[in-house]
């Protein structure tokens, strides 16, 4: 059985017409008709991507199955997620399992599972473009539903943490042309106020990382109050040097707290970086064809909110085709966290895609603190393929070896 090829304005369609949260059964009832699908699942990674919970889709007239939680690592399914690749294994009496990669612009939302009893390419073909569409509509849906939200916490979440990952960006990564990004964010067992954001416009990518002092919500609040001062400044088409300002007089104004932090802003058309380092950790950078790690040594400015005559500097940092930038947080280099060499880190992962590269380098800090953390670990990560002509993808320079 072909079925028909994947019909995606009805399938958008019926998914706008169904409830939010119930596009896994629009799409099943569509893989059911064109294929004879058996199963549909959509199973996405819990906020520490450590767990799968699966979402089924039941069958007309029967309810739907509580979430069944799976342990990502070893499995097929975080080979399907690393890989980005649709994997096909043998179920039951001559029947097949299709896992495909449910992903949005480099962002892993999870995998779609799908069992029949035929499939060849042209069917795997349209699985993998379903799979692509679910992407799409579960971004929509979650604007509008709390369900995949909540079914991505598998641990009771404090108010401080709520407030922590309210304040990040939905994605975690994010490819384009000219870049590809990726960040993770451990927080610690008593959140350290740390923040990560990014955002696009025609011709800027803007990224910051953030580092509030103290501890709970204490810390959660003044990170609220950084982010809001940053994302405001930044809508308003201020440039670093005045994000910094807005963000240092919002803390002089409502709080005696102070925050650390990087912004960035880097032009599209050029490679060019201008950013304000703010008491932050400096940046690594790792070359195109260099085997060293380097530090980008920046001038620091005193943090946002200090209580003295503070100006902050506007510095520019040239980004070459391949260079790999990391933005870190002290939490990835204090305390236990002291004993990982994250420069070989950065090294042993130049040729794997900034997700992957994010994951090696948190998982070997949670590893080096014991799965203690004293103070939140964030990284960012930034892939620069220098610029694109708008008119020709093919164009553009050469990218890392994971493209």
């Amino acid at each position: 059985m072909h079925g028909r090829d994947l019909e995606l304005g009805e399938l958008l369609a019926a998914a706008e017409s169904a409830p939010p949260g119930e596009s896994v059964g629009v799409l099943a009832d569509d893989l059911r008709k064109r294929f004879g699908a058996e199963r549909v699942s959509f199973l996405f990674a819990d906020l520490m991507g450590q767990r799968l919970l699966r979402l089924t889709a039941p069958d007309e007239g029967d309810r739907a199955d509580a979430a069944e939680q799976i342990d990502l690592q070893g499995s097929v399914y975080e080979t399907v997620l690393r890989s980005q690749r649709q994997r096909v294994e043998p179920e039951g009496q001559g029947g097949q399992r299709v896992i495909s990669p449910v992903t949005n612009r480099g962002d892993c939302i999870g995998v779609l599972e799908v069992t029949l009893q035929y499939a060849d390419e042209g069917v795997l073909g349209q699985i993998s473009d379903a799979a692509h569409a679910l992407a799409y509509i579960i971004v929509t849906d979650s604007r509008f539903t709390d369900l995949y939200h909540a079914g991505r916490r598998t641990t009771r979440t404090s108010l401080a943490a709520e407030i922590q990952h309210q304040l990040l960006p939905s994605a975690s990564c994010c490819e384009a042309p000219q870049f590809t990004l990726a960040a993770g964010l451990i927080p610690a067992d008593d959140i350290g106020g740390d923040t990560y954001d990014y955002t696009l416009d025609r011709d800027t990518l803007h990224l910051s990382i953030t580092d509030a002092m103290g501890h709970d919500t204490d810390s959660a609040l003044l990170a609220t109050l950084v982010t809001g001062a940053l994302r405001g400044a930044r809508r308003t088409g201020c440039d670093a040097l005045h994000q910094a300002r807005r963000a240092h007089e919002a803390l002089l104004t409502h709080s005696r707290g102070l925050v650390t932090g990087q912004l960035l802003c880097v032009r599209l058309e050029t490679g060019t970086c201008e950013l304000v380092n703010a008491g932050h950790p400096w940046p690594l950078r790792l070359r195109a064809g260099a085997t060293e790690v380097e530090e980008v040594e920046l001038a620091v400015n005193l943090p946002f909110g200090v209580a003295a005559p503070t100006s902050y500097q506007l510095q520019e940092v040239q980004l070459n085709p391949g260079d790999r930038l990391v933005l870190l947080t002290d939490g990835m280099q204090e305390r236990g966290a002291a004993d990982v060499d994250l420069a070989s880190v950065v090294r042993d992962t130049r040729t794997s895609h900034p997700r992957e590269a994010v994951r090696a380098m948190t998982t070997a800090v949670l590893t080096a603190c014991r799965g203690n953390l004293k103070d939140d670990a964030t990284v960012l990560i930034l892939d620069w393929h220098g610029p694109a002509r708008r008119d020709a993808r093919r164009d553009a320079p050469p990218g890392p070896a994971w493209r």
